[in-house]
């Protein structure tokens, strides 16, 4: 009989046809947690999160009104906090076009995330092919199941078409079968070809939305997002976007396949830092005659009170020091004759601290501008404000040359493109020279300019940055266009702007610690084939005497 003792706690048999996740209830279990501290006034043990509010104006005179006056909500996660465990579900596309280097590389990044978890963390390894099937359980990232969970990578071998939908059914049953749960949950999925099983409408589209498992298309119901992965240039770069769109998660455009580690380790090191769970942001208004028109919130849920009176936005989850801003346009009233300043709005947010669970509070001090009686200069906008106008109608510019080149009008997106380009540069953060965001943001335009006035190039990777560009800045998150660094020494990768603009410190160390590990990965290789060298010589020269 063989020895099955060392495979029994990690190896998944493939699993019968699925019934709703029952049969995956075999996830290993969790150390129980430490007993809860007393909230010390519902601030966070970390540190909490800092919010912040600015007016657009500091003033405006007693007998202006204004519409759409911009106040900027700002909310930063604490830095350097305790760690969440993660339970994290890999969805891995093994169809026959992965066959040869593809394949190695992404059993190599694999590899480099296994050994980035900790032994409170959780793995499960999906595949899919023509079917799906479940490669390991989820089990804990002890030394036994690192090793398991490789071992399990390394059998890998192409096989078959690709089917996206059962490969997130699979992965979403994992999830949802869970007997405990730790605190952060996450599905990355990784493709290099368009879903063979998918067949389109009457008029000849797709409906990507039927791939995405119900309760991910909620964010009430959903475990967590669906990070989603287009590996090299035959992907399908809408579907992969809409898959992430639709949960929560961001599009990555790996365009050159050696730098898949990179794009990862980009992805994992947020994953693994996040700080602030279910954050809900409130704004109310103070003074009786302030209304809220709008919010600019991006991919995060907003709503505002029938009488303007109030708004929400769902920011959901943080990482470790990230930030989300959002702005919310009021209507300003003419100040009475005795009012020499108008309180606009309150803003508060409502979150859970990843580590611990405990319910917090955060609050800004309220947004108050000054109404003198006459204004003869108005007064500069504040440069946040006018800096998150700039990525807001960058963002928007995006959006519309995608529709354009996607119509066929290849020279109108790239001038739309152009256009959002001059005003970035006159705007006063971008004429500056000197702001990281603008000059991101400029770098990113020209870059998108340049892949979308052919048809060939925007089929080959022009339609997949702009998709992951407008999944960075709508979710104001790191993803992009991953490439390899120019450099011989180390194939790990080097995000573009897009990604590059959202990066936190967690990100970056990860991302800097998958190129330290490709360094020393080629230093290796170097210097085994310098050795191989070396022993043929010698055996060359012991036959010639």
């Amino acid at each position: 009989m063989p020895d099955t003792k060392k495979v029994s706690r990690f190896a998944a048999a493939p699993p019968p046809p699925l019934a709703g996740g029952m049969s995956f209830q075999d996830d290993d279990p969790l150390d129980p947690p430490p007993p809860a501290a007393a909230a010390a006034g519902g601030v966070a043990p970390n540190g909490g999160l800092v919010l912040k509010a600015q007016p657009e104006f500091t003033a405006l005179g007693r007998g202006a009104s204004w519409d759409k006056f911009a106040v900027l909500v700002d909310a930063t996660a604490p830095s350097d906090v305790a760690r969440a465990p993660l339970d994290l579900v890999t969805v891995l596309d093994i169809s026959g076009s992965m066959k040869g280097q593809k394949l190695q590389l992404v059993k190599r990044a694999m590899c480099f995330v296994i050994d980035q978890l900790g032994p409170a963390d959780r793995l499960s390894v999906v595949v899919f092919s023509n079917s799906a099937r479940r490669v390991t359980r989820l089990a804990r990232m002890d030394a036994a199941g690192k090793a398991a969970a490789k071992q399990a990578v390394e059998l890998l071998v192409p096989e078959g078409g690709t089917n996206i939908g059962y490969g997130l059914r699979v992965g979403a049953d994992v999830l949802f079968a869970r007997r405990q749960k730790n605190a952060v949950a996450a599905v990355i999925l990784l493709s290099d070809g368009h879903d063979t099983v998918l067949a389109p409408d009457p008029a000849g589209n797709k409906s990507y939305a039927s791939l995405v498992p119900p309760a991910f298309a909620t964010a009430a119901s959903r475990p967590g997002p669906i990070h989603t992965f287009g590996f090299g240039a035959n992907h399908d770069p809408a579907l992969m976007h809409a898959v992430a769109a639709a949960t929560g998660g961001t599009f990555s455009f790996v365009k050159d396949e050696a730098a898949v580690q990179g794009a990862f380790a980009r992805c994992v090191g947020g994953l693994l830092s996040v700080a602030v769970q279910e954050a809900r942001l409130a704004v109310s208004c103070l003074h009786r005659g302030v209304r809220v028109q709008e919010v600019k919130s991006g991919a995060y849920g907003s709503s505002v009170a029938a009488d303007g009176r109030s708004t929400s936005i769902e920011a959901g989850e943080l990482y470790d020091g990230e930030r989300r801003r959002f702005l919310v346009l009021v209507y300003v009233p003419r100040a009475r004759a005795a009012e020499s300043s108008t309180r606009l709005v309150k803003v508060t947010c409502a979150y859970r601290d990843a580590a611990t669970g405990q319910a917090a509070n955060a609050a800004a001090p309220a947004v108050v501008i000054q109404r003198p009686a006459e204004l003869d200069n108005m007064p500069v906008p504040a440069i946040e404000v006018e800096r998150e106008r700039v990525r807001l109608a960058a963002a928007d510019g995006i959006a519309a040359a995608r529709a354009a080149a996607d119509g066929g009008q290849h020279a109108g997106a790239a001038r739309i493109l152009d256009a959002r380009l001059r005003e970035v540069e006159l705007s006063a953060p971008g004429a500056a020279g000197d702001d990281p965001t603008c000059e991101a943001i400029k770098e990113e335009l020209r870059d998108l300019s340049a892949r979308v006035g052919d048809r060939d190039e925007y089929n080959q990777t022009g339609r997949a940055c702009l998709l992951a560009g407008m999944s960075a800045h709508a979710q104001q998150r790191a993803a992009g266009v991953e490439v390899i660094n120019s450099s011989p020494a180390t194939a790990a990768g080097k995000a573009t702007a897009a990604a590059r603009a959202y990066l936190t410190p967690k990100m970056e160390e990860m991302v800097e610690l998958s190129r330290e590990s490709s360094r020393k990965r080629g230093s290796g290789s170097q210097q085994a084939s310098r050795q191989d060298a070396i022993k043929h010589i010698k055996q060359d020269l012991t036959e010639d005497f």
